[in-house]
């Protein structure tokens, strides 16, 4: 009998957009919150982001792996749910952040959301968690075991 709700679970998982998610169980820290989050380190995860998502659980996040430390700007095309988009360097310090980022429908007309400074890790969250935290750009973002950032 277990191994039918293990196989049901698979399926789920598999044919999910939270497949990443479900198999890796990887995690972020900041200032004391824990986050797990999908991960997005290669060029088409990191376009499809959190596109036509209807929700974000309370305690979940995407983290946006980029191969070099550079100016990021993201945008929210087709993403249907307020964001905080945190920008953080080689050392995985916030060195910028775009707080409470309105959703967009306007497809190729959304406006872009840059970091201040070179990033390369991106974190999204909901909207509200920056302020909520009182985040001061330094803070560091820690990463669980599950999360190979190519730098490590």
């Amino acid at each position: 009998m277990r191994s039918i709700h293990v196989l049901a679970h698979l399926a789920l998982c598999a044919s999910s957009l939270l497949a990443t998610a479900c198999a890796s169980g990887s995690w972020v820290e900041l200032d004391g919150h824990r986050y797990e989050v999908e991960i997005a380190d290669d060029d088409a995860e990191r376009a499809r982001g959190l596109m036509f998502r209807d929700e974000l659980p309370a305690d979940r996040g995407m983290l946006f792996i980029h191969d070099a430390l550079e100016p990021q700007a993201y945008w929210m095309k087709n993403t249907r749910i307020p964001l905080d988009i945190l920008y953080f360097d080689d050392q995985r310090r916030l060195v910028s952040q775009q707080r409470d980022v309105p959703p967009c429908s306007a497809g190729d007309r959304c406006p872009p959301y840059p970091s201040d400074a070179p990033a390369r890790y991106v974190l999204e969250l909901n909207a509200g968690n920056a302020a909520r935290m009182g985040l001061v750009n330094g803070v560091e973002l820690r990463f669980g075991p599950g999360i190979h950032a190519g730098d490590d």
